[in-house]
């Protein structure tokens, strides 16, 4: 990891927070503290965070707000959260895993627990953004490619097609990406020298 990560952690009891922040700072981790739901959404707008250790029960905005406003903005889409509450019921854990949390962990938590999951989260995290870096160079290539191109994954489905590809060929790619490739264009890929050729390939 490059740069040091920053891990946003909201709590509305600041003796939680002191806590979680003298596990984490221990191991290099910037630590930005919250103490509300609505405070820690003004601070996510505002800062570049990589991790969110997020309370369930506080007053006003619970955890679950908090979390579902999280999944529905892209620009924070994407950035893990562990949920950590007293409760253990599975109710509880079933709500936040399908609000869309990463983890969930109950208090009182272990703290080497918590370091290995926040570690194992921010390493997929980092993983995934290269992936997404190497994406976005590999779609900027295709695009100035003058020839039509298409990218197909394993399932021979399209996963990014040249701008030329969609002049070339008059199509959207809300009717491209994800399609498998015999199915574009009223079926006129589907060709069996082709098909025998993909397949082999």
């Amino acid at each position: 990891m490059k740069n040091k990560p920053v891990i946003l952690v909201v709590d509305d009891q600041l003796h939680n927070i002191k806590l979680l922040e003298g596990f984490l700072l221990r191991q290099e981790y910037a630590i930005i503290p919250a103490e509300s739901g609505e405070e820690a959404l003004e601070k996510l707008s505002g800062n570049q965070v990589d991790l969110v250790l997020l309370d369930v029960k506080m007053p006003g905005m619970s955890g679950f707000e908090v979390l579902t406003k999280l999944r529905a903005d892209k620009k924070t889409l994407r950035i893990p959260v562990v949920m950590i509450t007293s409760y253990n019921e599975n109710e509880a854990r079933l709500k936040a895993f399908e609000s869309g949390c990463d983890d969930f962990i109950s208090k009182p938590f272990d703290q080497y627990e918590l370091l290995a999951r926040v570690k194992s989260l921010l390493r997929i995290k980092f993983l995934n953004d290269e992936v997404d870096e190497a994406r976005e160079f590999a779609e900027s290539i295709i695009n100035t490619v003058r020839e039509p191109l298409i990218s197909l994954d394993q399932n021979l489905r399209v996963v990014t097609a040249s701008r030329s590809f969609y002049e070339f060929f008059k199509v959207i790619p809300e009717e491209t990406v994800g399609q498998l490739i015999y199915d574009l264009g009223n079926k006129q890929w589907d060709i069996p020298k082709l098909r025998e050729l993909l397949e082999t390939i």
